[in-house]
């Protein structure tokens, strides 16, 4: 197993291995999914295969990026998914409730902002709970910060965040400076990069792979703001021996199933809630609140609490939406397993 360790694999995956796969499997890793067909790599093996699902009603059983796959060591038919070790998803963009998976089985989640009018403090909060989650170590990297007077402002800004113990300031152009960011990227270590379209992701993949084969667009001068560059999910393989999955900027992250990342993105206000005088307590006007005392005495921002407020009702509006979603697609799976059997019972009698 030591080649597929360059590929990010361990005794995780080891440990699910089963004796057919050492006959006539073996094991390989997601780099790329299109719309109709997949990427895969392993020692010895690169190919393009059609899209993997183990649960045809349950899309979270899809093969993404980042995940692990058994093939068949001669047609690369894949045989099985190997269990997760963290997993990124969302709610998808627009008015459906279907979940979208975003990277499987990554290790470190840079969440990428800028020293200027993109950053914002509740995108922040968004994808700290979104890693936290996932249990995969988040990392804040501002870049530009070579072109404001004075980066500390944005650095404060983050550290002020409870959940956050790491921030990395660079000039994504800078070779020398993004070497700062090389531990995070070491021989069999994923990394995936998330943020808003602008703020230098594309740059940052182009300096720590060490080539410009990702596009890279300028900003709007009014508002900060980018423009969409990256279109899809895939790896790319680092100098250092990581690799590095790119995301397109995501404007609308929709939460969901992320209730203990958010309460420890949030873990002021859990804190203080659970010394409320009632359980059921909503922190608005109930007598005995620790949170609007807090407030009171300038102990905690209001802002803050209303953007909890808006992140804790988004999720458990779409995990709710998507739980009943999942249990309506079973239900009619079963049905049409059903019909199928009754018809050939009939075909039969």
């Amino acid at each position: 197993m030591t080649d597929l360790a360059e590929f990010g694999w361990n005794t995780f995956f080891t440990s699910q291995l089963e004796i057919d796969d050492f006959e006539c499997g073996v094991p390989v890793r997601v780099m790329a999914v299109h719309r109709g067909a997949i990427n895969i790599v392993g020692p010895g093996i690169e190919a393009s295969i059609p899209p993997y699902r183990t649960d045809p009603d349950d899309v979270e059983t899809s093969a993404t990026v980042g995940d692990w796959l058994i093939v068949d060591d001669k047609t690369h038919r894949p045989r099985r998914l190997l269990k997760r070790r963290s997993l990124f998803k969302r709610r998808a963009a627009g008015t459906g409730r279907e979940v979208q998976l975003i990277a499987a089985n990554v290790d470190t989640l840079l969440i990428v902002t800028s020293c200027n009018a993109d950053f914002n403090v509740a995108r922040l909060e968004r994808y700290l709970a979104l890693a936290l989650e996932a249990e995969v170590t988040p990392v804040i990297v501002l870049t530009k910060g070579d072109l404001c007077d004075d980066p500390k402002v944005y650095v404060d800004q983050a550290f002020a965040l409870p959940s956050v113990h790491m921030v990395e300031t660079l000039n994504a152009l800078d070779p020398a400076e993004v070497k700062h960011l090389i531990p995070w990227c070491l021989s069999g270590q994923t990394v995936a990069l998330v943020g808003s379209s602008g703020v230098g992701k594309s740059t940052l993949i182009n300096t720590l792979t060490g080539h410009a084969d990702v596009a890279t667009q300028g900003i709007r001068e009014d508002d900060a703001k980018g423009r969409h560059t990256t279109t899809g999910r895939a790896f790319h393989r680092m100098p250092s021996g990581g690799w590095l999955i790119d995301t397109p900027g995501m404007r609308e992250l929709q939460l969901t199933d992320v209730q203990s990342g958010l309460d420890e993105v949030f873990s002021d206000i859990v804190e203080l809630a659970q010394a409320c005088r009632f359980s059921t307590c909503r922190h608005d006007t109930e007598p005995g609140c620790a949170v609007t005392a807090a407030i009171e005495a300038g102990e905690l921002d209001v802002e803050r609490l209303k953007r909890w407020r808006k992140l804790v009702a988004e999720e458990a509006y779409n995990t709710g939406s998507l739980a009943e979603r999942r249990s309506r697609d079973k239900a009619f799976g079963k049905m049409i397993k059903r019909v199928i059997k009754d018809k050939k019972d009939f075909s039969g009698s």
